[in-house]
This record gives C-alpha cells, sequence and structure tokens, in this order.
C-alpha cells in the first residue's frame, strides 16, 4: 500500500479529509464496512509480497469465506462501532497501543477518534482474514498481507492524523518538519531508513575492536585470529563461521557484548571468517563455491595453522547451515575435523522456517533461478527491507513516524547500526539456497543434496553439538532450530533463550538480562513444545552453559601464542577488523 492509498483509505474509513472532518455515524460505518465485505475478495493481497519490487507477486487464490463467520464479524463490528462512538461522545475513549500513547492524543478528539477507529478496522480486517478458507500456506499468506496493510495505513503513520507530530510542528514552530525533511532526504541518499545514528559508528574504531590480525584471504573470506587475553589457551582452536547476509560483527560489537570477546577470555584460540562483501566480480559464485573454498577452506586453513587434528567450530544462523553443510561434505570424503559443533539460531531442518514460508513458493523461487540463477548479485538492501518488513511497526514505520513526522534523530545502537549494514548476495548461491532447502527441505533428506560433488548425508556427523534457539525468533522459529536435534546423530544440548533472533543470541552475562531453559534428562521429543514442557528455566545468559559445555571439547590447556598465524605460510598482514567488513552493498 502506498501513503496515498492509505491517506485514501483512513479518509474513506472516517469520511474525514487532513482540513477538517465530522466523526461518522454508526450507520456510516455500518454502510461503510458492508462495501468492504462485499469488495475483500477482490484485494490484491498477492502484491504484497514484492515489498518494494524484491519479490515476484505471491500467488493468491481467490478469496472464500465460511458465511457464518463473516456475519458474526459483521454483528460484532456494528456492536463494537456502537460502543465506540458512545464513549468518543463521553470523551472516554482508551487508547492502549504504544502508537497513539501521548497527550496529544489524548486531548484531539479527532486523532484519538481515528486511532480507536483504525484499531477497531484492524481487529475486524484480521478476523477477515482468519475466517478465510483455504490450507496453513494460503490462510499464512492472507494473515500476512493483511497485516502489512494494517501496518502501513495506522492514521499515525501520517501527519494529517498523527497528533503528537502535529504538536510537536507546532512547540518547535516548524523546525521537527523541516529536520523531518531533512531526515528524508539524508535517507533517501543512503538508500534506507535510518534505525540509528550511524554517523557515531565505524567499524574498527567502536564496533568490531576486539584485537586481532587477518591471518589468511582468498576471494570469499578473510580468516581473522584474535590476540589471547589468558595466559594459557586450550589446544583445541575455535572457529566461528557468521551468517554471509550480514557482517561478523554481529558478533563483535562492543567489548562488553562482544560473543567474539567472551570466548578469547574463556581461554580458546579464536578465528572468525569474515567474509567478502560479493561485488560484480563475484556474481555468478554457487553455494559450492561457498562451501568449498570459503567454509572447508576456513576448517582447513585453521587446522594447518594451529597444527591441531581436530577444533570445535560454530555457526550462526545462516552460517551454520553452510558449515553443518560443509562437515557433511568432508564427512562423505572420510574426514572428521571437528571435535564439537555449535549452532546458533541455524535451520537445517526447514520445515518450520515461520513467516518466511509465505515468499517461498515454486513460482518465486523458478523467478529467482530465471533471474540470477546463471549470474548476478542479491542486492543487500533489498534482503535487508524484506527482513525489516517481518516486524513492521517496530522496524519500518516507527521510524518513518520518528524520522519523518518528528524529525527525531533515531538514538546511538550498535545493534541497529550493524543490521543497516548491509550485504549482497551472487545470484547462483542465492537461487540454489532457496531451492535446496527453503522450497524442498533437501538438506535433512540423506543422498538428496548434493554439494561438492558428494551426497550430504547428516547422519554421518557423529560429534557433539550445542543447539541454540530463541524463543521468539521470527526468522528461525524455536521450532526450526530444534528441529537439527533430530538428525545430528551425536550427543547433544540444546537450549532455548528469551527474545530474538539477534538479542537473544547476544546476551553477555554482565547484562544479566532474559533467561534461557534447557533439559537434564537427554531427551528430544519430536515436538518441540513437549520439550519445552519439561525444560528448566534460569535467570540470565545462556553464555556460561555454553562456555562450560565447549570447554569440555578443547582439550588440555597450553601457553598462548605469542604471535599470530604461523610464518611464513600464515602472516598477519593487517589488523582485525580486516578490510573485507568495510566495504559497502
Amino acid at each position: 500500500m502506498t501513503p496515498q492509498q492509505a491517506s485514501a483509505f483512513w479518509q474513506n474509513m472516517l469520511g474525514a479529509t487532513p482540513g477538517g472532518a465530522q466523526m461518522p455515524t454508526p450507520t456510516a460505518f455500518t454502510d461503510t464496512w458492508t462495501k468492504a465485505f462485499q469488495q475483500f475478495q477482490n484485494l490484491d493481497l498477492g502484491g504484497m509480497g514484492q515489498l518494494g519490487g524484491q519479490l515476484p507477486a505471491i500467488d493468491m487464490p481467490k478469496l472464500s469465506f465460511a458465511p457464518e463467520k463473516l456475519t458474526q464479524l459483521q454483528q460484532d463490528y456494528v456492536k463494537e462501532a456502537t460502543a465506540l462512538w458512545n464513549q468518543s461522545l463521553q470523551a472516554n475513549l482508551q487508547l492502549k497501543d504504544r502508537r497513539f500513547k501521548g497527550e496529544a492524543w489524548e486531548h484531539n478528539p479527532l486523532a484519538s477518534f481515528a486511532a480507536a477507529v483504525y484499531l477497531l478496522n484492524a481487529r475486524t480486517l484480521m478476523g477477515m482474514a482468519e475466517a478465510a478458507e483455504g490450507d496453513a500456506k494460503t490462510k499464512n499468506r492472507i494473515r500476512f498481507s493483511v497485516e502489512q496493510w494494517i501496518a502501513a495505513a495506522a492514521p499515525s503513520n501520517f501527519l494529517a492524523f498523527n497528533a503528537d507530530a502535529q504538536q510537536k510542528a507546532l512547540d518547535t514552530q516548524g523546525e521537527s518538519l523541516a529536520k523531518g525533511v531533512a531526515n528524508m532526504l539524508h535517507d533517501a541518499k543512503q538508500g534506507h531508513v535510518s534505525m540509528t545514528d550511524e554517523s557515531l559508528f565505524e567499524v574498527g574504531r567502536n564496533v568490531a575492536t576486539t584485537e586481532g590480525q587477518v591471518v589468511f584471504e582468498n576471494e570469499f573470506f578473510q580468516l581473522i585470529e584474535y590476540k589471547p587475553l589468558t595466559a594459557k589457551v586450550h589446544e583445541r582452536p575455535f572457529l566461528l563461521v557468521p551468517p554471509c547476509i550480514n557482517k561478523f560483527y554481529i558478533l563483535d560489537l562492543q567489548p562488553e557484548n562482544s560473543f567474539v570477546r567472551y570466548a578469547v577470555s574463556q581461554g580458546h584460540r579464536t578465528f572468525v571468517l569474515s567474509w567478502r562483501n560479493p561485488d560484480a566480480s563475484m556474481e555468478k559464485k554457487t553455494w559450492d563455491d561457498y562451501i568449498e573454498h570459503a567454509a572447508i577452506q576456513a576448517v582447513h586453513t585453521v587446522q594447518d595453522l594451529t597444527g591441531a587434528k581436530t577444533i570445535n567450530a560454530l555457526g550462526f544462523c545462516v552460517g551454520g547451515t553452510i558449515l553443518t553443510t560443509a562437515l557433511a561434505v568432508l564427512a562423505a570424503r572420510g574426514e572428521k575435523p571437528v571435535e564439537s559443533l555449535t549452532l546458533l539460531t541455524t535451520l537445517i531442518d526447514f520445515v518450520d522456517t515461520g513467516i518466511l514460508d509465505v515468499f517461498i513458493d515454486e513460482n518465486v523461487v523458478r523467478f529467482r533461478e530465471m533471474q540470477m540463477g546463471e549470474g548476478g548479485l542479491l542486492k543487500g538492501q533489498d534482503l535487508s527491507s524484506t527482513f525489516s518488513f517481518l516486524r513492521p511497526n517496530d522496524l519500518v514505520w516507527n521510524y518513518v513516524v520518528g524520522n519523518y513526522l518528528k524529525g527525531e534523530t533515531p538514538p546511538p545502537f550498535d545493534l541497529l547500526y550493524w543490521n543497516s549494514d548491509s550485504t549482497n548476495l551472487p545470484g547462483p548461491f542465492y537461487a540454489w539456497y532457496l531451492r535446496q532447502t527453503y522450497l524442498e527441505n533437501n538438506l535433512v533428506k540423506p543422498g538428496k543434496a548434493v554439494v561438492c560433488g558428494e551426497k550430504v548425508d547428516l547422519r554421518k556427523l557423529d560429534f557433539p553439538v550445542y543447539i541454540y534457539g530463541s524463543r521468539e525468533d521470527h526468522i528461525v522459529p524455536i521450532g526450526g532450530a530444534y528441529a537439527s536435534t533430530q538428525y545430528m546423530p551425536g550427543k547433544k544440548r540444546f537450549m532455548m533463550g528469551a527474545s530474538g533472533h539477534i538479542a537473544g543470541v547476544i546476551n553477555p552475562p554482565s547484562a544479566k538480562k532474559r533467561s534461557h531453559w534447557v533439559r537434564e534428562d537427554g531427551k528430544f521429543p519430536a515436538d518441540v513444545n513437549e520439550w519445552i514442557a519439561g525444560a528448566e528455566e534460569t535467570p540470565g545468559s545462556w553464555w556460561t552453559d555454553w562456555a562450560d559445555w565447549l570447554k569440555g571439547h578443547a582439550g588440555k590447556q597450553v601457553a598462548a601464542p605469542k604471535n599470530y598465524g604461523r610464518p611464513p605460510k600464515y602472516k598477519a598482514t593487517e589488523p582485525a577488523p580486516g578490510r573485507y567488513v568495510k566495504a559497502k552493498a
């Protein structure tokens, strides 16, 4: 929905114009919604799947509804509309939605009434979405599309209806509006909505600051070795493989919340794979290339550099999928280079992919294969925008209102700075990934996926695995993260943390935030809810539990190395975080 469409929608629903309005009567409510129910089946919900043009329109069948559900919705609507009208006459509207909080909303009858009508209409639209008939995927797509439409149409998104923004414009004698225009022009130039004051951060200066050196690089990645913080280190080195759809420094934001620094402080000789941000020279690179020349190369390099027979390895999100695939390829070749594996918010079994499933079907995947299967780049900003629209109120419209309508500068936040630092993906890599994982779920089917000439069989990965999932994760749902327990044959430990995809992972012990859940009986039922029912909650970070687990697989302690790498083959070439991570999409 465009701003113009949303404005027209609310002018129609409220009987209002920006210049002034009369509150509609209950009869007008009923007449409007009678027409809306009649027209709902003709809505182009499929177009919502484009999210600004990143994907082709989603295939949506013509909608049908159970008549009794629509009748009930109509009756409920008239009842609630009448109650709302009566409350408005008594100036007794109570708005609990945080978008409409504040004295300006409370003291502006038209604005508060507009917000109350919006919330009623939003509930009714969602009720209609729930009443639609169809299979689970169709219903999810309808629900997602309606949620996007509702989020875009909120009266708080428009100056004509946002009482708070209007009051601020009056209080500042228009300065907030001038700053809002300046913010809009700035964001248009940089290509994305600002979520934080990006001018306050610089990679290598106040984010990604853990001391280290680049000791190896090829066209896919740089390998960073970090300086020990302890006199002795465990003999088995530790390699982290972050997602290639983001920059690695989510694991090394600032000293107090750096997962990398925490691992180093626990006495691990720590290495991180820093992905190159693909440019036109990499537009033909494939999934096989990323497995063979990045993940496998990194594993072998750490082995060779340290002289260790086996290493401990960690994969985060897509990095976990890549790392697991690489280890399966090595297993097919008769190699078992890792002593243990940690998977953080990782999908191996793609049966539960949450809201992302609404974007995936044969037509979408085929379109991507035709578009970039033989070459091309998926722009990082397109991917970032798609993820933002998974939580539109929190990650899109909240900043539209603050930045543009109120002329505010969002506060500094390292995590949101990282979130805006997007990366590209090679088209062939992305097309393979969509079909083999999200569409066909082939990684968990023994021998079905062929990578680097080898048949992937997870049953050969018989080493200890620590699997972490976040309870409120909207990218890797807790059920999707937990599903890995059903396929990894070695000894397993599953950990559930509070919060979402990133905040759940980046939760240092010093913060004393959130909780984590674990079971000590070693049972992994097929249903994650059964596992949760038998899990015990513990306040605080899960990092200490993981550190104790990893210590058991890290071997004896030896004197920490005094130099980086192992000259002459592996020499320190530049300080961490290296130049690859600084390349912009």
